[in-house]
């Protein structure tokens, strides 16, 4: 039977030990630990990123519905019985600057409407041939909405031409 021999200790022992694999895996450890604080903080800060362009596309998308709101109850006034639609601004004057507009309102949905068909010097009521080249109702149609009714974060104000 084959026992087991001990092993033979080298004769030459280092009597000190300088311990440098400590310190290196001690600043290993640090570097590691700072690498992943900085990870962290880059993905809280691509979570924001991400959810304020969702807010803004959201107020984007809301104030688009609003435009196309406003647009249809312009074509449903105009195709009733009244034939008429006055909008909020029938003259050109004064200018109409839609982002200052903006500010003064405190709503979370807003629209304001522009005719501005007699607002280009020279254009006659039909411009061509063609039903889609009639002037006679051009508007401007400006909406403003934000992404959430109750909470708003984000706000978008977008400005259309409508030709019924």
């Amino acid at each position: 039977m084959n026992t087991l021999r001990p092993r033979k200790l080298p004769s030459r022992l280092p009597r000190r030990q300088s311990g440098a694999v400590l310190y290196v895996a001690l600043v290993m450890l640090i570097l590691l630990a700072l690498i992943g604080i900085v990870g962290m903080q880059v993905a809280g800060l691509q979570e924001r990123m991400a959810a304020n362009y969702r807010n803004a596309n959201l107020a984007f998308q809301n104030a688009e519905a609003v435009a196309r709101e406003m647009e249809r109850e312009i074509d449903a006034a105009l195709t009733g019985e009244a034939g008429t639609y006055e909008a909020d601004q029938e003259v050109c004057q004064p200018t109409f600057d839609p982002v200052t507009w903006a500010d003064s309102i405190s709503a979370t949905e807003a629209t304001y409407t522009r005719r501005i068909d007699q607002c280009f010097p020279a254009s006659s009521r039909v411009a061509g041939k063609k039903r889609n080249e009639q002037t006679s109702n051009i508007y401007e149609v400006n909406s403003l909405a934000s992404d959430n009714a109750t909470s708003a974060t984000s706000s978008a104000v977008i400005s259309t031409i409508y030709i019924p």
